[in-house]
């Protein structure tokens, strides 16, 4: 697997080299999903973040036909970990903490849109986000991990992780409906298919890259000029072959199928400022997780 990932990375970079035209950033996209802006818990799937750069010769409206013209530069980073940060149960799942640096690349050369790219991904306590999550605790409240919860945190590494997403969206009047299927693998080896449901402008003419936790879709190009409120919704269902985060050896075992339904809404005003909030509903990620979990994802525009 990956050989397979290296093998997309130095084909994706030879053919962006090959269409070496002049590119300019035509965007850039900031997502925050926290629990606390869900259930209002501190557990499992605790807090991220996504950041998308978006650089093309120029932007018509939807992504260019040809592979490899517009490039996304994306940075995320996620933070894991059980219920109790003190005295976790022997069966709840480690603490872990995880950055990544990705190229991706977007493009339309038909009816149906596509999504494909490859982060490295860096694990464990060489990163310092527990220093930055008991920062945050000391500001919002919070119980802060213990030597014994750090002790016994996802080990360090990097890993190579890939993903591809193939969609197509169809006008339903004021709506759009988008069935999609994705693909992961790496850190987490999946297969997903899902709907997107939106009721507004929201995305029509922008780009929207998705978020990998909540599955949610940050806005990274914006829309053409318009002003309005659009509401969203959104469910899929995926197989997870394996996860470095729920090792496949006891006392934790991975729940191999993984749900999620969401809604949102987006408010843009007249000179561009915009607000997004949304709810993700995750079902249980390994058997011994005791029940689901909803978090929430926010993306805050302010134009001056």
């Amino acid at each position: 697997m990956t050989r397979l990932l290296i093998a997309i990375f130095a084909i994706l970079s030879v053919t962006c080299a090959a269409q070496a035209t002049e590119r300019t950033k035509q965007g850039f996209g900031l997502m925050i999903t926290n629990d606390v802006l869900g259930d209002t818990h501190d557990r499992w799937r605790t807090g991220s973040f996504e950041s998308s750069w978006i650089f093309a010769p120029d932007w018509t409206g939807q992504a260019p036909a040809r592979f490899g013209e517009l490039l996304e530069l994306r940075i995320n980073g996620d933070v894991v970990g059980p219920v109790n940060l003190a005295t976790p149960a022997p069966f709840d799942r480690r603490y872990g903490q995880t950055l990544s640096f990705g190229l991706h690349t977007h493009f339309q050369p038909g009816l149906i849109d596509y999504a494909l790219g490859l982060d490295a991904v860096i694990t464990g306590s060489q990163l310092g986000l527990d220093d930055v999550q008991e920062a945050l605790h000391t500001v919002l409240g919070g119980r802060d991990p213990s030597p014994v919860v750090l002790a016994g945190q996802l080990s360090n590494g990097i890993h190579a992780n890939g993903a591809f997403e193939a969609g197509r969206r169809f006008d339903l009047g004021t709506a759009q409906i988008r069935p999609f299927f994705e693909v992961r693998a790496g850190t987490e080896t999946l297969a997903r298919v899902g709907v997107d449901l939106t009721f507004g402008r929201y995305g029509s003419s922008g780009l929207l890259v998705r978020n990998p936790i909540s599955g949610h879709r940050l806005s990274a190009v914006e829309d053409a000029p318009y002003s309005g409120v659009s509401f969203l919704l959104g469910a899929d269902v995926a197989y997870v072959e394996n996860s470095v985060f729920i090792a496949s050896s006891a006392p934790v075992q991975l729940e191999e199928l993984r749900t999620r339904a969401r809604a949102g809404v987006h408010w843009r005003s007249q000179a561009g400022t915009s607000v997004f909030y949304g709810v993700t509903w995750l079902s249980e990620e390994f058997h011994t997780q005791r029940d689901a979990q909803d978090v929430g994802s926010l993306q805050l525009r302010v134009k001056f």
